[in-house]
């Protein structure tokens, strides 16, 4: 079993339009190295959209045997640092991250 790692990067998420001073291709590009040194246990993909465009940039981490945990205004190398240390190191997620944690689009009234 593998964790996967879904980067939205639609019309809000991963954009300079609304988020000009982020690096969106270096996050990508830090979560890829990630699944490429974890001996494939874990998998990174984009999405065009996941439909939860006032929390960008979202971030859904599906932990093996676990329900997906959506994470949004993932803009800082902090919260960067925190859920590479989660992806690696495995175990409960980061406190640190609670602050992140959205509703997943189709669990909102």
């Amino acid at each position: 079993m593998r964790d996967y790692v879904t980067v939205c990067r639609g019309c809000c998420c991963g954009t300079v339009k609304k988020h000009p001073d982020y690096d969106h291709e270096e996050q990508v590009r830090r979560l890829t190295a990630l699944a490429a040194a974890s001996g494939d246990r874990l998998r990174v993909r984009t999405a065009d959209c996941l439909d939860a465009c006032e929390h960008s940039n979202v971030v859904v981490v599906k932990p093996r045997g676990r329900k997906p945990v959506w994470l949004g205004f993932v803009l800082q190398d902090e919260t960067m640092d925190d859920l590479e240390r989660w992806l690696t190191e495995g175990g409960p997620m980061p406190a640190t991250l609670e602050l992140n944690r959205i509703e997943p689009p189709a669990q909102r009234a």
